[in-house]
C-alpha cells in the first residue's frame, strides 16, 4: 500500500500540472470575451482621450472588442482596487501611470494594495507637463508668476493649485512647486482632470500642472487659460511659442514627464501578458494612432520587452518613491 506521503505527493503532481494545464488553456483562448479597459477618471480628460485613441485598434489586434470603462476617485485607486478584485486573466487591464498605482498608496491611508500588486505589460505614451494657468491671472511669464505668488501668500491670500487628487503626481509637483520656491500654496484635489480643467477655466482655481493637450493650444487662444511654460528641456515641435521651462530663472530645473502604460494583475500567467504585450506593441505601429497620441501632445512610447517593461516599472517605483520621500509626503 502507498505511504501517505509518496499520495499526497501524487496528488500535489496532479494539482500543479492541473494548474499548468488551466493556465495554458486560457493563454491559448486569451482572449475569449471583450476586454475591459479600466481609465482611473471621468470622461473627457487626458487619460480618456489615450483610452479612446487606443482601443479600438487594441481590439482589433486581440480579435475581441475592448470596452473603455471610466471610474474616477481616489487618486485613480478606486479603478486599481476594481482591477485587483477581478480574476487574474487578462480580461480587465489597466490603463495607469505612477499616479495611482505608486503614489495614490503612499498618500491614502485606506488604500490597501501595493504597486507590486500590479505588472507592467507595456507603456503607451509620455506626456508633457503644461504650467496652466486660470485666464485672468495677472501673469504672464513664468518668472512673473514666482513673484506674484509670492506677494499673494505674504498678503495672506496663496495661490491655489489643482491636481487629480492627494498623492497623485500632480499633487506632487504642486508641493515641490512650494518647496522649491520656498511659496506656501494651497492644494486643491479633484476626482480627475477633466473637472480639475473646468475650474480653472471658470477661475475657481489658480494653477494646474496638468498632462498637456492640443485643446489647451485652442483654450489659450481664447483667453479661457494661459499655459506659461511646458515643464520640458526644450519647446516642443508643435507648440514653438510656449516657452519650456528651462527658459525661466526661477523654475528653470523643474522639469517632469510622465508615463501612461497598460497593466494586468502581478500573477496573470505569461502567455497571456505576452498575447496583450505583443497587441499593444502592435496598436502602437498603427499610423492613426500614433497621430492622435501626437495630436494630444503624447509621445508614442518605443516597444519594451516584457522583461524591459517589468524594470522600467520597478525604476519608476524607486523615483517617485524617492520624491514622496523628498516632500515628506504623509498617507492621509
Amino acid at each position: 500500500m502507498p505511504s501517505s506521503s509518496s499520495r499526497l505527493a501524487r496528488r500535489t503532481a496532479a494539482l500543479v500540472a492541473g494548474l499548468l494545464l488551466s493556465a495554458g488553456a486560457l493563454a491559448q483562448t486569451y482572449p475569449a470575451k471583450p476586454v475591459t479597459l479600466m481609465v482611473p477618471y471621468p470622461a473627457g480628460g487626458v487619460s480618456d482621450v489615450i483610452a479612446r485613441t487606443v482601443n479600438n485598434t487594441l481590439g482589433k489586434q486581440l480579435g475581441q472588442p475592448v470596452i473603455v470603462e471610466n471610474l474616477g476617485g481616489a487618486s485613480g485607486s478606486i479603478a486599481a482596487q476594481k482591477v485587483l478584485s477581478q480574476p487574474s486573466d487578462g480580461h480587465m487591464i489597466f490603463q495607469g501611470s505612477p499616479n495611482e498605482l505608486i503614489l495614490a498608496p503612499l498618500a491614502i491611508s485606506a488604500i490597501k494594495f501595493k504597486s507590486e500588486d500590479f505588472r507592467l505589460v507595456n507603456m503607451i505614451a509620455t506626456a508633457q507637463i503644461g504650467f496652466l494657468t486660470r485666464g485672468d491671472l495677472p501673469v504672464n511669464s513664468i518668472d512673473e508668476f514666482v513673484e506674484y505668488a509670492r506677494k499673494q501668500a505674504q498678503q495672506g491670500r496663496p495661490i491655489t493649485y489643482a491636481s487629480v487628487g492627494p498623492g497623485s503626481f500632480y499633487h506632487l509637483l504642486g508641493e515641490h512647486l512650494s518647496k522649491v520656491t520656498g511659496i506656501p500654496m494651497v492644494h486643491v484635489p479633484y476626482k480627475g482632470g477633466a473637472p480639475a480643467e473646468q475650474d480653472l477655466i471658470s477661475g475657481q482655481v489658480d494653477i494646474f500642472l496638468s498632462p498637456f493637450a492640443t485643446k489647451h493650444v485652442d483654450l489659450r487662444k481664447a483667453g479661457r487659460i494661459k499655459v506659461l511654460a511646458l515643464l520640458n528641456s526644450a519647446r516642443l515641435d508643435t507648440a514653438k511659442d510656449i516657452p519650456a521651462i528651462t527658459e525661466s530663472k526661477a523654475l528653470k530645473d523643474f522639469t517632469f514627464n510622465i508615463w501612461t502604460g497598460y497593466f494586468v494583475k502581478r500573477d496573470t500567467p505569461e502567455a497571456v501578458v505576452a498575447t496583450l504585450h505583443k497587441a499593444i506593441a502592435g496598436t502602437l505601429t498603427e499610423p492613426t494612432v500614433r497621430a492622435n497620441l501626437e495630436a494630444a501632445s503624447q509621445t508614442p512610447a518605443p516597444t519594451l520587452s516584457v522583461a524591459e517593461a517589468a524594470k522600467a516599472y520597478t525604476d519608476g517605483t524607486a523615483q517617485f518613491r524617492a520624491i514622496a520621500k523628498s516632500i515628506n509626503l504623509q498617507a492621509q
